[in-house]
Protein backbone atom coordinates (compact mmCIF):
# COMPACT_ATOMS: atom_id res chain seq x y z
CA UNK A 1 0.00 0.00 0.00
CA UNK A 2 1.14 3.35 -0.91
CA UNK A 3 2.26 5.96 2.16
CA UNK A 4 2.34 9.65 2.29
CA UNK A 5 4.44 11.63 4.03
CA UNK A 6 4.14 15.40 4.97
CA UNK A 7 7.44 16.80 5.58
CA UNK A 8 7.12 20.65 6.45
CA UNK A 9 9.00 23.73 7.72
CA UNK A 10 6.55 26.27 8.88
CA UNK A 11 7.86 29.29 11.31
CA UNK A 12 5.03 31.29 13.60
CA UNK A 13 5.84 34.48 15.30
CA UNK A 14 6.43 37.70 13.68
CA UNK A 15 4.94 37.29 9.95
CA UNK A 16 4.59 39.22 7.10
CA UNK A 17 0.97 39.71 5.71
CA UNK A 18 0.30 41.75 2.46
CA UNK A 19 2.15 44.64 3.53
CA UNK A 20 1.90 44.62 7.90
CA UNK A 21 3.66 42.42 10.65
CA UNK A 22 1.82 40.06 12.49
CA UNK A 23 2.69 37.56 15.14
CA UNK A 24 0.99 34.30 14.44
CA UNK A 25 1.20 31.54 17.14
CA UNK A 26 1.32 29.01 14.29
CA UNK A 27 2.82 29.16 10.77
CA UNK A 28 1.08 29.94 7.42
CA UNK A 29 2.69 26.18 5.82
CA UNK A 30 1.72 24.81 9.30
CA UNK A 31 -2.14 25.91 8.98
CA UNK A 32 -2.04 24.58 5.17
CA UNK A 33 -0.58 21.33 6.50
CA UNK A 34 -2.89 20.93 9.24
CA UNK A 35 -5.86 21.22 7.00
CA UNK A 36 -4.10 18.64 4.67
CA UNK A 37 -3.80 16.21 7.29
CA UNK A 38 -7.51 16.30 7.54
CA UNK A 39 -8.29 15.47 3.97
CA UNK A 40 -5.29 12.51 3.21
CA UNK A 41 -4.09 9.59 5.26
CA UNK A 42 -0.31 10.58 5.97
CA UNK A 43 2.21 10.72 8.16
CA UNK A 44 3.65 13.86 9.18
CA UNK A 45 7.30 15.13 10.09
CA UNK A 46 7.65 19.04 11.22
CA UNK A 47 11.53 20.01 10.12
CA UNK A 48 12.80 21.96 12.72
CA UNK A 49 15.87 23.96 13.36
CA UNK A 50 18.31 22.95 16.12
CA UNK A 51 18.80 27.01 16.18
CA UNK A 52 15.77 28.26 14.93
CA UNK A 53 16.11 31.96 13.17
CA UNK A 54 14.73 35.08 15.38
CA UNK A 55 11.18 35.84 16.24
CA UNK A 56 11.56 38.90 15.09
CA UNK A 57 10.43 38.98 11.18
CA UNK A 58 13.27 41.51 10.04
CA UNK A 59 16.14 39.65 11.98
CA UNK A 60 15.06 36.06 10.83
CA UNK A 61 14.62 37.35 6.88
CA UNK A 62 18.27 38.79 7.32
CA UNK A 63 19.60 35.23 8.90
CA UNK A 64 17.87 33.27 6.21
CA UNK A 65 19.65 35.46 3.51
CA UNK A 66 22.63 34.67 5.25
CA UNK A 67 22.51 30.76 5.54
CA UNK A 68 21.25 30.82 1.55
CA UNK A 69 24.23 32.93 0.38
CA UNK A 70 26.39 30.70 2.42
CA UNK A 71 24.58 27.57 1.40
CA UNK A 72 23.98 26.23 4.42
CA UNK A 73 23.02 23.32 5.86
CA UNK A 74 21.35 24.53 9.43
CA UNK A 75 21.29 21.31 11.81
CA UNK A 76 17.86 19.94 12.72
CA UNK A 77 16.43 19.00 15.89
CA UNK A 78 15.25 15.59 14.69
CA UNK A 79 15.11 13.40 11.87
CA UNK A 80 13.14 9.90 10.36
CA UNK A 81 15.04 6.93 10.67
CA UNK A 82 14.01 6.39 7.37
CA UNK A 83 12.04 7.53 4.35
CA UNK A 84 11.83 3.90 2.89
CA UNK A 85 8.12 3.46 3.66
CA UNK A 86 7.24 6.40 1.86
CA UNK A 87 6.09 6.51 -2.19
CA UNK A 88 4.83 9.99 -1.72
CA UNK A 89 6.53 12.72 0.09
CA UNK A 90 4.64 16.35 0.17
CA UNK A 91 7.24 19.08 1.00
CA UNK A 92 5.43 22.17 2.54
CA UNK A 93 7.98 25.22 3.18
CA UNK A 94 7.38 28.91 3.04
CA UNK A 95 9.41 30.97 0.04
CA UNK A 96 12.54 32.29 1.63
CA UNK A 97 14.65 34.65 -0.99
CA UNK A 98 12.96 32.95 -3.92
CA UNK A 99 13.31 29.06 -2.65
CA UNK A 100 13.01 27.25 0.06
CA UNK A 101 14.59 27.70 3.67
CA UNK A 102 17.87 25.96 3.99
CA UNK A 103 16.93 23.85 6.83
CA UNK A 104 14.42 22.05 3.99
CA UNK A 105 17.75 21.53 2.24
CA UNK A 106 19.29 19.48 4.94
CA UNK A 107 16.42 17.36 5.33
CA UNK A 108 16.32 16.37 1.49
CA UNK A 109 20.46 15.86 1.49
CA UNK A 110 19.53 13.59 4.20
CA UNK A 111 17.27 10.99 2.40
CA UNK A 112 17.65 8.94 -0.75
CA UNK A 113 14.49 10.04 -3.00
CA UNK A 114 15.07 7.15 -5.81
CA UNK A 115 11.65 5.98 -6.88
CA UNK A 116 9.90 8.79 -5.13
CA UNK A 117 7.63 11.16 -5.71
CA UNK A 118 8.10 14.66 -4.02
CA UNK A 119 4.50 17.13 -4.31
CA UNK A 120 6.39 20.69 -3.40
CA UNK A 121 4.20 23.06 -1.68
CA UNK A 122 5.27 26.87 -1.08
CA UNK A 123 3.41 29.66 1.43
CA UNK A 124 4.57 32.98 0.18
CA UNK A 125 3.21 36.20 0.02
CA UNK A 126 3.68 37.57 -3.45
CA UNK A 127 6.94 34.98 -4.56
CA UNK A 128 5.15 31.74 -5.66
CA UNK A 129 7.47 28.82 -5.84
CA UNK A 130 10.35 31.07 -6.74
CA UNK A 131 12.93 28.63 -8.05
CA UNK A 132 11.86 26.32 -5.47
CA UNK A 133 11.36 23.02 -7.78
CA UNK A 134 14.41 23.00 -9.40
CA UNK A 135 16.48 23.61 -6.34
CA UNK A 136 14.36 20.35 -4.83
CA UNK A 137 15.14 18.66 -8.25
CA UNK A 138 19.18 19.21 -7.89
CA UNK A 139 19.08 17.86 -4.11
CA UNK A 140 16.80 15.14 -4.62
CA UNK A 141 17.98 13.28 -7.99
CA UNK A 142 15.92 10.13 -8.64
CA UNK A 143 12.42 11.86 -7.30
CA UNK A 144 9.76 12.40 -9.30
CA UNK A 145 9.20 16.41 -8.73
CA UNK A 146 5.92 17.34 -9.68
CA UNK A 147 4.27 20.54 -10.31
CA UNK A 148 4.01 22.42 -6.84
CA UNK A 149 1.28 24.46 -5.07
CA UNK A 150 1.77 27.99 -3.89
CA UNK A 151 -0.14 29.00 -1.27
CA UNK A 152 -0.42 33.11 -0.13
CA UNK A 153 0.33 32.50 3.38
CA UNK A 154 -2.01 35.31 4.74
CA UNK A 155 -4.70 32.80 2.77
CA UNK A 156 -3.58 29.94 4.28
CA UNK A 157 -6.45 29.32 6.68
CA UNK A 158 -8.42 29.70 3.48
CA UNK A 159 -6.78 27.38 1.38
CA UNK A 160 -8.75 24.53 1.53
CA UNK A 161 -9.88 24.04 -1.83
CA UNK A 162 -6.89 24.57 -3.97
CA UNK A 163 -5.23 22.10 -1.77
CA UNK A 164 -7.57 20.15 -2.20
CA UNK A 165 -7.58 19.66 -6.28
CA UNK A 166 -4.28 19.89 -6.10
CA UNK A 167 -4.14 16.76 -3.74
CA UNK A 168 -6.86 15.00 -6.38
CA UNK A 169 -5.21 16.51 -9.33
CA UNK A 170 -1.73 14.28 -7.88
CA UNK A 171 -3.99 10.87 -7.34
CA UNK A 172 -4.12 11.36 -3.30
CA UNK A 173 -8.09 11.73 -2.77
Amino acid sequence: MAKTLIAYFSRADENYFGGAMRYIKVGNTETVVNGMKEMIDADSFKIEMKDPYSPVYMTCIEEAKKDLRADARPELTDCLDSIDDYDTVILAYPNYWGTMPMAVCTFLEKYDFTGKTILPLCTHEGSGMGSSESHIRKLAPGAAVKNGLSVRGSSAADSGEAVKRWLAGNGLI
